[in-house]
């Protein structure tokens, strides 16, 4: 470990900033994890597109198909890749708290910089607040590694701010991921931004929240890699002048890349996210693949309608 448990939040406060993106993984054509794919995206995003983190495993990266196996793999594969270069948040998300409990320690062994896990399904419980508490704190009592909640629709339910903020003052709590309306995590970074960092996914809204809430740290999704290129660093750029407080030139850069935006909303299906993050990714020249069960795969018409739409999106290859 780079810190202890006591440290966890200091030491998030100073490694866990700027933009951090959610990994897709790439599989082959019968199902296997691409290893070599996987390793060329990271290098990629780390050394073209400045991305300062991983977060690894997750939903974008299928982890709900995986075995403990695999996801344990993608967890060597990002270590060794990011060591010394970006930082690495890895999801040990998991219905079975054995099975993340397991993650979890494999993940701090292993040498990752932080964890996320989300809340869990919760079938029955109709008062969260103590639930929820006590399954962070069994976490939270066996780690040292920071650990990041995660909030969001899938979980069938949102963590209200004030559970967040009581789970927030265990001593490795260091953020959370928290994909809810605006209006809850605003709150909620009010009532902790000085415990923990509070973020979400929504890259339309990370410029505003730089601006408004001093915000430092995008947690994280997959548009740090499908907005831009080796050549098109436009994401990176309006961060960077949000960071120096050149809040007009950011906002020129961010929506000088809405056509790129419109162009993945009308082209993407709304029933194949993922078969869709792959597709843009290969026509970026990145490692894309095929997706896992449940999730579905594109049809010719449908990769023929996004192609077209990115070639007219205005990116610099």
């Amino acid at each position: 470990m780079k810190y202890t448990k006591h440290d966890a939040k200091a030491y998030a406060r100073e490694k866990l900033t700027g933009i951090w993106a959610a990994a897709l993984n790439p599989f082959n054509d019968d199902f296997s994890l691409n290893e070599a794919g996987l390793r060329s995206n990271i290098r990629h995003w780390i050394d073209d597109l400045k991305i300062k983190g991983l977060f690894v495993a997750g939903k974008q990266g299928e982890f709900f198909s995986m075995s403990v196996e695999e996801r344990k793999r993608s967890i060597e594969i990002s270590v060794d890749e990011c060591a010394g270069k970006a930082g690495v948040i890895v999801s040990v998300s998991d219905q079975n708290m054995d099975t993340a409990l397991e993650l979890a320690h494999f993940a701090q062994e292993a040498g990752a910089d932080f964890i996320v896990l989300h809340a869990p399904v919760l079938s029955f419980v109709q008062n969260r607040g103590e639930v929820l508490y006590q399954y962070y704190k069994t976490f939270c009592d066996q780690l040292d590694i920071g650990i990041a909640m995660w909030s969001h629709p899938d979980s069938g339910y949102l963590m209200e701010p004030e559970e967040c903020a009581r789970i927030a003052e265990l001593p490795n709590i260091v953020a959370i991921k928290y994909s809810v309306p605006r209006e809850m995590y605003v709150r909620l970074h009010h009532m902790v931004g000085d415990t923990i960092q509070v973020s979400t996914s929504s890259e339309d809204e990370w410029l505003d929240n730089i601006e408004e809430l001093g915000w430092r740290l995008y947690l994280c999704s997959s548009p740090p890699y499908h907005l831009q290129t080796a050549k098109d660093l436009r994401m990176h750029e309006y961060t960077e002048l949000a960071f120096a407080g050149k809040f007009k030139e950011a906002r020129e850069v961010r929506d000088s890349l809405n056509p790129v935006r419109e162009a993945m909303r009308l082209s993407k299906p709304a029933d194949k996210p993922t078969a869709f993050g792959k597709y843009w990714q290969e026509l970026l020249g990145q490692t894309g693949g095929r997706v896992r069960r449940p999730m579905l795969e594109l049809s010719d018409a449908e990769k023929a309608t996004i192609r077209h739409a990115f070639e007219g999106c205005g990116l610099k290859l």
